[in-house]
């Protein structure tokens, strides 16, 4: 399979950046870096999987779809670290994709925003599509 290199361009004017999340409020700070991320076209490095390309790999194109897909990863990455507190960018700056950070966020904040209960997450799928409304 060939990777396309694929360059992230916004398609509209940069929205407003969310303010910073210090841990208060998730479900509203969530939404709202999502649209900012998805006006910066960056928003699919939060769900898919990092590109592998073989040891033995020497095909440039492939290489070149790798180096575009991590450059991409990288500005997700660091938008969704800048827009935490000092105190939290300290917390999460060790994660390693845009996908690994905003999975990590979600499992902290997501289960207090149910009260602590993580059964809640995995249990009623009626509950997640309340909360995503």
């Amino acid at each position: 399979m060939v990777l396309q290199p694929h360059v992230a361009q916004p398609i509209a004017a940069q929205g407003e950046r969310p303010e910073k999340f210090s841990g208060n409020d998730f479900k509203r700070w969530h939404q709202k870096m999502l649209f900012y991320l998805t006006t910066l076209n960056l928003a699919r490095f939060l769900s898919e999987e990092t590109p592998v390309v073989s040891e033995g790999e020497t095909d440039t194109q492939n290489r070149a779809a790798m180096d575009t897909w991590g450059h991409g990863d990288f500005l997700c990455r660091n938008y969704i670290l800048n827009g935490l507190s000092d105190t939290l960018y300290n917390v999460y700056s060790s994660a390693t994709t845009a996908r690994a950070l905003w999975e990590s966020l979600e499992k902290k904040y997501k289960i207090e925003y149910y009260g602590g209960n993580p059964t809640l997450l995995t249990g009623d799928p009626k509950i997640l599509v309340q909360w995503d409304n």
